[in-house]
């Protein structure tokens, strides 16, 4: 070797902070990471990307800790030596901090206390509690959080709650930061907010690995991508190269070209088969606040209507109002089902009634995630699997195990945990749970909140197979993008009122946001 080339091979060398290498993981035989290897560089945002499941927060539990040394096979080299985590706290020791989609932050405690819980500022066993409280406020300069340190977790929404996270890795003299999803929960101002602390922290030379499957939000931040597919390293792409297109990163994750993000679909639109008139909901605790203000709309036999608005605009409102008025207070309006009016005035009732509602917090209300499939699949229709009110459970297997094969659900058995699965995989046994249970009429709220570009294309071909088999389907969206792939037409909610109707020949992004804005300051 040359000194050039010896000196080359120092300098990239030191510009390297992390080496995993061949890193194996199973779990009860199944290989959730089969030879994954990355480097990440100092200094940079390194993302990684992959199908739900691929693997990617197996690998960073791996990396943090979670998954102690011993576990898995490979090694893991940082800062130039090779490193052995049996605890997160030895990971932290070292400057690497993990940040999970699921916060793991006490509601009930303030923000300073959370920041230095376990790493409290002390003298002679006494917490110096004005010390606590001022370099906490200091952290939250840092991150851009105007909040009294005092401020319990629980007043904060999500982002907040993100921003105090890093706040309180921050605090542990973090070298590396990884972050899980973190945008997954928030809205776009948040989103944004986050993406630029994110920016920030690299200027200050913090180095950040990302897992996000929203590939827009990659493009603006990373500096290099790694894709996973299957528990395999796929390629490693620098984002500044020409040939860095969402197209690349989507190949690599699912294998295969997406020419267009929708599956084809051709609509065939018949009956008028909901009409809701005139629809008004207060809140359920403040019930002089209007929510929903006399909504009007209908949806017919095989079409598939969105529903576009701003984050508090009210749609999730209307749509668990009209299923069984599960949200809201001094509900008035009318519900027509094929031209005879109906009452949904219970849950039991709106099922009954032909209704399905899959919820946007498919974790929290959606699914019993410490049950399996076969559990969740059966849980809305039990009455068709019972006799003399018990249930066949060898009938209820049959019925789990051909959603699973419909349905593409990746697991070995119905027998799986339903908490284990992909976000992808929950979704569709959402699905699978509504659609046994026969619906006319099925609201789909945030359908691929949290899910993988190839995951996303299969449930839209899930739901335009709902379509042709001539449901009446309604899209609630925060993507306008999805509304405007997916819909024949969409209507706009703004402050609770439906603000305009757009059919999917004359709808654009700036028509609906247009309409979605209407009546703010």
């Amino acid at each position: 070797m040359s000194i050039q080339d010896s000196v080359i091979d120092d300098v990239e060398q030191h510009d390297v902070i992390l080496r995993m290498n061949d890193i194996v993981k199973d779990f009860s035989g199944v290989k959730a990471l089969d030879g994954v290897s990355i480097t990440v560089r100092r200094g940079e945002v390194h993302a990684i990307c992959g199908e739900n499941g691929a693997g990617k927060s197996t690998l960073m539990k791996v990396l943090s800790g979670v998954y102690p040394a011993g576990s898995f096979g490979g090694s893991i080299e940082f800062e130039g030596h090779e490193v052995a985590f049996r605890t997160i706290n030895d990971s932290e020791h070292e400057g690497i901090v993990i940040i999970h989609q699921e916060l793991a932050l006490s509601p009930y405690l303030s923000i300073a206390e959370n920041i230095f819980l376990g790493n409290e500022l002390s003298s002679r066993g006494v917490i110096d509690w004005n010390k606590t409280n001022r370099e906490a406020a200091l952290l939250l300069a840092r991150v851009g959080l105007d909040e009294n340190p005092a401020t319990k977790i629980l007043e904060l929404g999500v982002g907040k709650q993100q921003l105090v996270e890093i706040a309180k890795a921050l605090s542990k003299r973090v070298k590396l930061l990884i972050l899980d999803e973190p945008t997954a929960a928030l809205n776009d101002e948040d989103s944004a907010h986050l993406l630029s602390l994110i920016d920030h922290l690299r200027m200050q030379g913090i180095t950040c690995i990302i897992i996000s499957h929203k590939l827009k939000e990659i493009k603006r931040i990373a500096d290099t991508v790694t894709v996973i597919r299957d528990g395999k390293t796929i390629e490693t792409i620098p984002m500044d190269g020409p040939d860095a297109t969402e197209a690349r990163i989507i190949r690599a994750m699912v294998g295969r070209d997406l020419n267009s993000l929708f599956p084809p679909r051709d609509s065939n639109i018949g009956e008028e088969v909901l009409r809701v008139e005139d629809w008004t909901v207060y809140h359920p605790v403040d019930t002089s606040r209007l929510v929903v203000d006399g909504a009007s709309f209908t949806v017919r036999a095989g079409e598939i209507v969105g529903f576009a608005g701003l984050m508090g605009a009210g749609r999730t409102e209307l749509a668990m109002s009209i299923f069984g008025r599960s949200y809201g207070t001094n509900i008035s309006g009318r519900i027509y089902k094929n031209g005879v009016e109906i009452q949904n005035r219970t849950v039991d009732e709106a099922i009954h009634n032909g209704f399905a509602y899959a919820t946007e917090d498919r974790k929290k209300y959606g699914l019993n995630l410490i049950g399996d499939i076969q559990v969740n699949v059966s849980a809305a229709a039990l009455g068709k699997l019972a006799k003399a009110g018990v249930v066949d459970s060898h009938r209820e297997y049959k019925v789990a195990d051909s959603y699973r094969e419909k349905m593409n659900i990746k697991a070995p058995s119905v027998a799986s945990i339903t908490g284990k699965l992909s976000g992808g995989n929950q979704q569709k046994v959402v699905l699978s749970k509504w659609i046994f249970a026969g619906p006319d009429v099925l609201i789909l709220d945030e359908p691929t909140r949290g899910i993988d570009v190839g995951a996303k294309y299969e449930i839209y071909g899930i739901i335009n197979e709902l379509a042709a088999q001539g449901k009446a389907v309604v899209v609630i969206s925060s993507e306008l993008p999805e509304l405007l792939g997916l819909a024949d037409r969409i209507y706009a909610i703004s402050e609770g009122k439906l603000t305009g109707e757009v059919s999917r020949e004359n709808a654009s992004q700036e028509t609906l946001m247009h309409y979605m804005t209407a009546g703010k300051d």
